[in-house]
């Protein structure tokens, strides 16, 4: 009878592949529950003891990237995303100009900031920023994924990917100490038994496995930059000349639809601390916001009308608009941008947060109607504030505080987050329905959060230079740092504890948690081992077409399974390869790194592109088009770049 631990290099590999190609095949079972089905057969069959199982619920990669997630939920909590859009796309008028003031900016800042949480924070203001012009968000939304994934391999921290390849490492170095450790102690005893030849031979072997003990060791903050840095380069290049004349211009349905779509009036107060005081109608960039029209200003009674482009804005001049639910929010985030339809308006951002945008129809039998909207007394009735107001098929041109209130007017009230369920069956209202991404920003918190990101940074970077230099210091740790800044962001009121549990995407931690486990099982089992002895039997001892090849085949896999997955699979076998063939496994291990973050074909093979594959109405041929000559253009530059940079 053939022992059961023969059969676990083949149980590990069979189940590795099934994973594979269940991914593939059906589309009905979520991928973290594949790689968590798939951690559960090896571990019942003996390839992997439970607590190597669910070791990488633990790991360091898994802790960072959720704790980095909850600070990317507070830098969007407290408005500081909204003043970078601004920043970065105010003045642009065009895509191409947009992709341009992106591009640089991007890539800096996914080097610092997991790219899945950029892109969640970004890719609402791009949005907003082409519905405010008319333009086609899928210009822009594929090249801001990409962008993400090359600034993402500038630095350790920029990707789960490179997060997950360093916590293989730490790993791979504990098992090869446990090796070291044995090889000594034979050592000691063929000294003191053996033959000298014997003793010499122990030696030398022993002197291999400390050397490529230092090969192996975890990347430094920066090692990954001196070729993702040129590869990022590179491809921005490629996206802002090229890529992005590839992609459809798509708009959204409704935003075609605009004119059909309600049109409120709405009157708003600019306040002395208001960041558009001293500018332009058009410098504000109020002049061409998509589905929102700029009526009047009234300044101290005085009314300007028509505005020009050329009209500033002082403190204290009331605004009056008219204009689609979804701009009227963008306006509301403006900080210092106030309703001034009624004084028990809220403004204050501490209060703001108890308080949410819902639209309501007014019945007959509402005790309000035939009162002025000033008169009405909304705090008193209903504990809530009036913003704007819309009648059907009538363009409201009167003072919004004026406006005689009528039976089946729409209102778009202040609330508390009570109001719904306490009057969804009023006889006061026909309708009463939330406003989706009306979440209140907390802009008194802004300086708070942008300085605590900036904090993170540079303990990075110090961390990650101590521990380059040979210092072991438990805070140098980066799941410590992201951790102690992620807890502070919620104790400090930077964001919701309920937000920051939401902005962990539990289907990404798990898929890496477990793709950890199956890379454990490939290792502990041999089947890394063998499989990296067929490969070198196939291909030869030549280490440059076994670096090709082991950089096609994690490119190959990223864009079939998701990335990080990847990296922890293949990982074990590169290394396997390159002690098997007696070389540095440095140039390998930087190739599974980048080849596995660089994912630009398909949707599927990198989270940030699923992400944007809704909002920007693509297909999975925009994804080909646009990123075949760009994985083409990156995979020549880090196989050119790789053996120079860490010969073999």
């Amino acid at each position: 009878m053939i022992p059961l631990e023969t059969l676990h290099p083949w149980i590990a590999i069979a189940v590795t592949l099934a994973v594979f190609i269940t991914v593939q095949l059906s589309k009905r079972i979520p991928v973290d529950l594949l790689f968590l089905l798939g951690l559960v057969v090896v571990t019942l069959t003996g390839v992997l003891e439970p607590k190597q199982a669910i070791s990488g619920f633990a790991s360091h990669a898994v802790l960072t990237i959720s704790a980095l997630l909850v600070v990317a939920a507070g830098l969007r909590s407290t408005g500081v995303l909204d003043w970078i859009g601004q920043q970065l796309l105010g003045s642009a008028n065009t895509t191409n100009v947009a992709l341009i003031r992106l591009s640089a900016p991007i890539i800096a800042a996914s080097a610092f900031i997991l790219n899945t949480a950029l892109v969640a924070m970004m890719m609402p203001v791009i949005i907003d920023w082409c519905r405010q012009r008319n333009l086609s968000p899928s210009k822009l939304l594929i090249p801001l994924s990409y962008l993400t994934i090359l600034g993402g391999v500038c630095t350790l921290i920029g990707t789960s990917t490179t997060l997950v390849v360093n916590d293989t490492l730490q790993d791979s170095q504990e098992s090869l100490q446990l090796e070291i450790d044995q090889q000594e102690k034979e050592y000691q005893a063929s000294l003191d038994n053996g033959p000298p030849q014997a003793s010499i031979a122990k030696l030398e072997e022993l002197n291999q496995l400390k050397a490529f003990f230092k090969q192996i060791k975890p990347m430094g903050l920066f090692e990954i930059t001196r070729v993702g840095l040129p590869c990022a380069l590179i491809g921005a290049l490629y996206l802002v000349f090229f890529g992005h004349r590839l992609l459809p211009d798509k708009r959204d349905i409704m935003d075609q639809l605009g004119d059909q779509r309600r049109e409120y009036l709405v009157e708003m107060l600019v306040q002395p601390e208001c960041r558009l005081i001293g500018q332009s109608v058009e410098e504000a960039g109020l002049r061409n916001l998509h589905g929102l029209f700029l009526i009047e200003i009234d300044r101290d009674g005085q009314i300007i009308t028509p505005v020009t482009p050329r009209d500033t804005i002082n403190a204290g001049d009331r605004l009056v608009f008219t204009g689609v639910v979804s701009t009227i929010v963008d306006l509301e985030k403006i900080p210092g941008l106030v309703p001034a339809a009624d004084i028990s308006y809220e403004f204050h951002p501490k209060s703001r947060q108890q308080r949410f945008l819902t639209e309501v129809v007014l019945s007959r039998s509402c005790p309000l109607i035939g009162n002025s909207i000033r008169k009405a007394n909304f705090r008193q009735y209903y504990n809530a504030a009036v913003v704007a107001v819309h009648r059907n098929g009538v363009r409201l041109t009167n003072k919004i505080g004026s406006i005689i209130l009528e039976p089946g007017d729409t209102l778009l009230l202040q609330t508390r987050a009570n109001f719904i369920a306490q009057h969804r069956n009023s006889r006061d209202f026909f309708l009463v329905s939330s406003v989706e991404g009306a979440e209140p920003r907390r802009h008194d918190r802004a300086w708070l959060s942008g300085l605590m990101m900036g904090v993170l940074i540079l303990w990075l970077c110090v961390g990650a230079m101590l521990s380059s230099g040979g210092s072991d210091l438990s805070w140098a740790n980066p799941a410590i740092a992201a951790l102690t800044i992620a807890g502070l962001m919620v104790l400090l009121q930077c964001l919701k504890p309920g937000d920051a549990r939401s902005a962990i995407d539990l289907q990404v931690i798990v898929t890496i948690a477990a793709a950890l486990g199956l890379g454990n099982a490939l290792t502990e089992s041999g089947a890394a081992e063998m499989i990296a002895g067929s490969l070198v039997s196939i291909v030869g001892n030549n280490p440059y077409p076994l670096l090709i090849v082991i950089y096609l085949l994690a490119l190959v896999f990223t864009e079939t399974i998701t990335n990080t997955a990847v990296a922890a699979l293949l990982l074990p076998i590169a290394i396997a390869v390159a002690k098997e063939s007696g070389i540095d496994p440095r140039p390998f291990i930087m190739a599974i790194t980048l080849a596995a973050s660089l994912s630009f074909l398909t949707p599927i093979g990198y989270q940030t592109n699923l992400m944007v594959m809704g909002p920007g109405g693509y297909s999975p041929r925009d994804y080909l088009k646009a990123g075949a000559p760009l994985a083409v253009i990156v995979a020549i530059t880090a196989l050119v770049l790789i053996p120079r940079i860490w010969p073999f």
